[in-house]
């Protein structure tokens, strides 16, 4: 059997190697995805092929740019947010990987693909309901379901017995972490107990609000679609606008967040997400289409996007009714363009400025001065017909 492996180079996956090798006798293929999780990517091969990986098997490819241009750009978009707080930063990575992970066991005749996620978590959903929408036939191998390394003591035997390097050097940290060009998160340890502050040293990416500049600091995004294309007038790759908004979000310590999330397996999850970059992005594009949707699209686009987010959280990025969302989140973003001006300052991103050459903000209407556009009158129509129905009740049931 031939099986396609998502693989960081990690000790865990390292073992789910090893343990494919042996289980199931099978020609192991290794994927390793670059999409700016900050790791060396390379290192992957290197482990790969001590532990028997034939070169020609060992895939490892830089998808920055096709994980912000397809997937977090669209995600944006629709402004979604799952339970009011969360960027969903680990949700959207898992489509692209699934993604990827087919389309290389197609290219080398595999019959079987597998992941490294726990029987506990959502990233399985994920992994797996994006195989099978794109292969319907693959046979999924989920280690964590299988094996009986239910412990960390038994991952490590099962490591030294096998010749497979640990790092005992440097502390370990005591938190689950998944990082990429979006986010990073952090689950496990001090943060199991709801009450818990989490310890400053846990947080790896943004400067603490308290210790950020005392000066603010203004930035300016331009849009076109819906979708940021310049910084401060420097246009810009999808992957480089967010590479360069979390630099700015990281120095002024923004985009940390603390929450206890419903899992689509049924338990509450506590973590905590560092979001830099695309806390300033939301932000900036809610600001854009403020002044360039008409109010019954910005609307029924808020009143959607619980949905879109639940089904991205979930896993369902592939189903049709994502894809059907998807198209009308687009079309109203045909005219999304113009710039935001944005001040940046111990973590608040404060939005103090926009325009746009297809604004709909009309000053001869909003004006409180005078004005030859708009007649008040008109408004006493407007309430009589809008009460009319309070009218009728109140007569029938003698409330006048």
């Amino acid at each position: 059997m031939k099986v396609v492996l998502a693989y960081s180079g990690g000790l865990d996956t390292s073992i789910i190697l090893k343990w494919l090798q042996d289980t199931y006798n099978a020609e192991v293929v290794t994927f390793t995805a670059d999409i700016g999780q900050g790791e060396e990517v390379e290192e992957a091969r290197e482990k790969a092929i001590k532990l028997g990986v034939k070169p020609e098997n060992i895939f490892i490819e830089d998808l920055r740019e096709d994980f912000v241009r397809d997937y977090v750009f669209p995600m944006f978009r629709a402004n979604a947010i799952y339970e009011g707080e969360y960027l969903l930063g680990t949700s959207i990575a898992r489509p692209l990987i699934a993604k990827r992970q087919i389309e290389i066991a197609k290219q080398v005749g595999a019959e079987a693909v597998a992941h490294g996620a726990t029987g506990k978590g959502n990233d399985q959903v994920r992994f797996e309901l994006g195989y099978y929408a794109l292969k319907p036939d693959i046979k999924v191998i989920a280690p964590w379901r299988e094996w009986d390394l239910n412990s960390r003591e038994k991952l490590l035997a099962y490591a030294e017995k096998h010749g497979i390097p640990i790092n005992r050097h440097g502390k370990k940290s005591p938190y689950s972490m998944d990082a990429n060009l979006l986010h990073i998160s952090y689950e496990g340890g001090i943060l199991e107990d709801p009450w818990a502050e989490p310890e400053e040293d846990m947080w790896r990416w943004t400067v603490s609000p308290e210790k950020a500049p005392d000066k603010p600091e203004y930035i300016e995004i331009d849009f076109e679609k819906g979708d940021a294309v310049a910084i401060n007038g420097a246009r810009m790759t999808p992957a480089q606008i967010l590479e360069t908004l979390n630099e700015y979000g990281k120095k002024h310590g923004i985009g940390r967040l603390d929450i206890v999330e419903n899992r689509f397996v049924g338990m509450k999850s506590r973590g905590c997400y560092e979001t830099p970059g695309g806390t300033i992005l939301l932000k900036a594009h809610r600001a854009i289409e403020s002044i360039t949707l008409d109010k019954g699209e910005a609307h029924l686009k808020d009143e959607i996007m619980p949905k879109y987010a639940e089904l991205i959280y979930n896993g369902f990025w592939f189903s049709p009714e994502r894809e059907a969302l998807q198209k009308l989140i687009d079309q109203t973003q045909e005219n999304c363009e113009g710039t935001v001006r944005l001040k940046l300052y111990k973590g608040n991103v404060t939005v103090v400025g926009r325009k746009s050459p297809k604004s709909l903000f009309s000053p001869e209407f909003a004006t409180f001065e005078e004005d030859s556009v708009y007649n008040q009158k008109d408004a006493e129509g407007f309430i009589k017909l809008n009460a009319l129905r309070f009218i009728i009740e109140g007569y029938v049931r003698g409330k006048k």
